[in-house]
């Protein structure tokens, strides 16, 4: 296989990846899809306490209103509080509840089980060449997002 070849391999097999990824996440857990753990997941490791909408947005890459729905639907469930923010009424900051914290906890062991399988076979040196070239994809998908808006713009 030619190195094109193995890079169109390579961007088929990230998406369908990612499909059946989410489909065996979201039998992990009947009351969480996995939409949702990333969602709770990037606003646990983030770098504010209590981030935007809009900063969650861009961190997971999905639009400011599929995050807002998002995390209306995980407000209605107590995961999360939806607060205004102090300085500015049109921005909302999203908060994990303690309900969400204790009902992570009840699933860490699950969870690590799920990883254990998900890179059974896997060794140290994989593991960072697979790291390694995702964040390059990650950052080259920045660098066209950014190219897209300047075209965008003129």
């Amino acid at each position: 296989m030619n190195q094109m070849d193995k890079q169109a391999y390579i961007f088929g097999g990230v998406l369908a990846l990612a499909n059946r990824l989410q489909a065996l996440g979201d039998k992990l857990d009947e009351h969480i899809t996995l939409k949702q753990w990333l969602f709770i997941a990037v606003i646990f490791k983030s770098e504010h306490a209590s981030p935007t909408i809009s900063e969650v947005a861009e961190l997971i890459g999905y639009s400011r209103q599929n995050v807002k729905k998002m995390a209306v639907a995980l407000e209605k469930r107590g995961f999360v509080s939806l607060m205004k923010d102090e300085h500015d009424a049109r921005i909302f900051r999203i908060h994990l509840t303690p309900k969400c914290a204790v009902y992570f906890q009840t699933r860490a062991e699950k969870e690590g089980q799920f990883m254990k399988h998900l890179f059974e076979g896997f060794s140290e040196e994989r593991t960072d060449a697979l790291y390694k070239g995702i964040m390059q994809l990650a950052e080259n998908i920045n660098l066209m997002e950014s190219r897209q808006h300047e075209t965008e713009k003129e």
